[in-house]
């Protein structure tokens, strides 16, 4: 069994000032397996709107969750706002948490399971496995998603179900160890390249429930960003 002290929790954030204080709840209201402690990182990547001023708000209001508050002086995207946060973890392990509401903190539990039994380094949080809800949007979305998964599974040997997916658990040091180099949604494909290079690396994945929004609602990853996820899949998997 591995003995974990904190979670580190890293929150990229771009205009999301109406709304994050409502994952916020959730991440505070979550109790995590065997008392472990949470500490909650938060990158602004430069918002036009008021994301500052409600974090700044809820972090005062709320001393008794761990804040870690970051931001960037221009807009470097969702990547960049992630290498900040994993670089500034001090937990044992970390976790992604996009600022919208499609994914549910309550789950952190979940990916925990296999980490704390001694089994797992990574796990990744599958929205196309398992019984848990899962809201019905976008089929062209979700063909290019399974593609794009089957194409990193093509060239990092791997058998995952979910390479796109938001909720990816980490060893922070060894998510640490690893040169990092997407700023925007290129991130995805070259982490699940990167770390599934590691040697004796054990990766785990569990089904998660995905409670997605449509465009109008916030969402903002569009098609561009999936001709990008098929270059970094190459890019790093083949001319590493």
């Amino acid at each position: 069994m591995e003995i974990i002290n904190t979670l580190s929790i890293v929150i990229p954030a771009y205009n999301e000032g109406p709304t994050i204080h409502r994952i916020l709840d959730r991440v505070k209201a979550v109790k995590l397996i065997q008392n472990i402690e949470k500490e909650v990182i938060i990158v602004n990547d430069y918002s036009k709107d008021n994301t500052e001023e409600a974090i700044l708000k809820y972090k005062s209001e709320n001393p008794e969750l761990n804040i870690q508050y970051y931001k960037h002086e221009v807009n470097k995207g969702k990547g960049a706002a992630l290498h900040t946060g994993i670089s500034k973890a001090r937990g044992e392990y970390l976790i992604i948490q996009d600022a919208d509401l499609e994914y549910d903190p309550e789950e952190y539990n979940l990916l925990l399971a296999p980490v704390v039994r001694g089994d797992a380094d990574v796990v990744y949080g599958s929205r196309f496995m398992g019984g848990n809800p899962h809201r019905m949007l976008f089929f062209w979305h979700t063909l290019g998603n399974n593609f794009l998964t089957f194409l990193s599974n093509m060239f990092s040997n791997l058998n995952m179900t979910d390479m796109e997916t938001c909720y990816k658990m980490f060893n922070t040091k060894t998510i640490q160890s690893i040169r990092l180099e997407e700023r925007r949604f290129g991130f995805e494909p070259e982490v699940t390249a990167k770390i599934a290079r590691v040697p004796n690396i054990r990766i785990y994945e569990v089904g998660i429930s995905y409670y997605g929004r449509t465009y109008e609602e916030g969402k903002k990853i569009g098609w561009r960003d999936g001709f990008r996820a098929i270059y970094c899949i190459l890019k790093y998997n083949l001319f590493r």
